[in-house]
């Protein structure tokens, strides 16, 4: 956790270079996928050393939102379930325009299971490090002056969601991830609670 901690000080003053992402944009191709069990947790995150306040069951209801939002968009015939732990996190505080403008981040460690298979797609957590976007009023004033903190949450979760998409789609070109197999296809459903987005 040390390890977190010095990340999240290191990242303090970057900037997001990324345009917003939503729930929305075209679906890339992830073949046979299809949203499984939706498990977030967030026991041993870290906050950054200046950085709004965030409990637990706000950045899990949040991620967990995120994720069922764009990924249970995909309709295919094989289930893959999603395991993801936030690791730390800062949400930038309202700063002094033009002279202090801490930045929002988010690192996260994702674990994606192959039902049929009952395994890990990737042994080892594969983590992410997540930005906030910037607009023009942000640029200038920091987010923690133009953005709520529920706004920058769900910002740092639409964009960890595109990124880990990202990288999905690079294991699916590099080693055939979610390709179609013979026995791989299931009909089953995973309970709407653990896949459906979060309302409360």
């Amino acid at each position: 956790m040390t390890r977190i901690l010095s990340l999240l000080t290191a990242l303090l003053m970057i900037a997001a270079c990324t345009p917003a992402a939503t729930p929305e944009d075209p679906l890339a191709d992830l073949g046979a996928f299809r949203l499984g069990y939706n498990v977030v947790i967030a026991d041993k995150m870290k906050k950054g050393p200046v950085s709004r306040d965030a409990t637990k069951e706000e950045w899990e209801g949040v991620l967990k939102n995120a994720v069922a939002q764009r990924f249970g968009r995909y309709q295919g015939n094989q289930l893959y379930h999603f395991g993801i732990s936030v690791e730390g996190y800062m949400l930038a505080p309202p700063g002094v325009p033009l002279i202090y403008k801490p930045k929002s981040a988010l690192i996260l460690n994702v674990t994606i299971w192959d039902d049929a298979a009952n395994a890990k797609l990737n042994p080892e957590v594969k983590q992410f490090t997540v930005f906030e976007s910037t607009t023009s009023g942000t640029f200038l004033v920091g987010s923690g002056n133009e953005r709520t903190k529920e706004e920058q949450m769900a910002g740092l979760a639409a964009n960890a969601v595109r990124e880990i998409e990202k990288w999905m789609v690079e294991q699916k070109t590099e080693k055939g991830w979610f390709m179609p197999r013979a026995g791989a296809a299931t009909e089953a459903r995973v309970p709407s609670a653990l896949a459906a987005p979060v309302t409360e």
